[in-house]
């Protein structure tokens, strides 16, 4: 294993206090494992949270700032955050318009929002819970009951986060954080396997000239392994997965999604070929963003995910956001 890390079990605070570093606008508090935006808490502005294990940046610390998130709480590596963390950080970000929390559908987050919510309640805290679960590869896994959540959690992210910063009361951002999650699905391939600095060593066997569909985004098992194919071939069986299960309707957000080891160049080449299926099938772009996103560390592959939109969802997605991985319009 080649890493840039001092010890296996000092990434994650390691890798904070070089997010301080970087990104002054945002309190790092390392004792309690959370970041918060230094304008945090906003009177009268519903909070954000959200949270998961690490080796998915920029995801969830990454979209901490205006627009998007007002608090993340990392994990470690590929694990779950812990109720006091979580707790910790909705006390920091509650102006009295309550909290909504973003959870990915992973039973450790899942339960653990679920306690932190409660400690939060008990004291006093309105707090909403909204579960993502867009991957439409396999019902059940190793970390799941049901499907799991990956890349639309940067869409109910963004268009919740453009909806609280306007102002809105938590249950309307809680019914369109859940709109955006109904309205989209994910579907993601392995080129190769991830290695966690715990482990030292690939996280699954996956030999040459081969690929893993439906990939999870901590390494678990897809729907099969077939034979490497070109990015076009790749598209479409992607898209394929995820138009079967995407409800009807209008125009699309695209995702095209790095899960870390694959080059920008690459993720053009299957934009293009999104773009060309996505054109013969009548299913109109709004909006594309390519990139690294919802990484699973050091894997090579992507990830492909549609939300279906309107213009309602669409001026939340322009509205300005300014955060370390997504910024625009400020």
């Amino acid at each position: 294993m080649k890493k840039l890390v001092n010890a296996p079990d000092r990434v994650v605070p390691d890798a904070l206090r070089g997010l301080a570093v970087a990104h002054p606008e945002l309190a790092v508090d390392l004792e309690a494992r959370i970041v918060v935006r230094r304008d945090a808490p906003r009177a009268g502005k519903v909070g954000l949270v959200s949270g998961g294990g690490s080796g998915h940046e920029p995801l969830h610390t990454g979209f901490v700032g205006f627009g998007m998130l007002d608090a993340a709480c990392p994990g470690e590596v590929f694990t779950s955050p812990v109720p006091d963390q979580m707790a910790s950080a909705t006390r920091a970000v509650d102006g009295g318009a309550g909290v909504l929390h973003i959870v990915k559908n992973y039973t450790g987050d899942v339960l653990n929002f679920r306690l932190a919510a409660e400690l939060c309640e008990d004291a006093g805290v309105e707090v909403r819970q909204v579960v993502v679960d867009d991957d439409v590869a396999v019902t059940d896994s190793l970390y799941t009951a049901g499907r799991r959540g990956t890349g639309a959690t940067l869409f109910v992210e963004k268009l919740a986060g453009a909806l609280a910063e306007s102002g809105a009361p938590l249950d309307q951002v809680a019914a369109t954080a859940r709109r955006v999650n109904e309205s989209s699905r994910s579907f993601g391939v392995a080129l190769t396997a991830c290695t966690t600095p715990a482990k030292g060593s690939p996280t699954f066997d996956l030999p040459d000239g081969q690929l893993e569909l439906g990939i999870g985004i901590h390494g678990e098992p897809g729907r099969e392994r077939r034979a490497m194919m070109p990015a076009a071939e790749l598209a479409e069986v992607c898209l394929d997965a995820v138009l079967a299960d995407l409800p009807p309707g209008g125009p699309v957000l695209v995702l095209v999604n790095g899960t870390g080891g694959t080059p920008l160049q690459e993720l053009y080449v299957v934009c293009a070929e999104v773009d060309r299926i996505l054109r013969r099938r009548g299913v109109p772009i709004a909006r594309c963003l390519v990139g690294d996103y919802v990484t699973s560390l050091d894997m090579a592959g992507c990830s492909l995910t549609l939300c279906r939109t309107d213009d309602v969802l669409l001026r939340l997605w322009d509205a300005p956001v300014q955060t370390p991985a997504l910024r625009w319009g400020r």
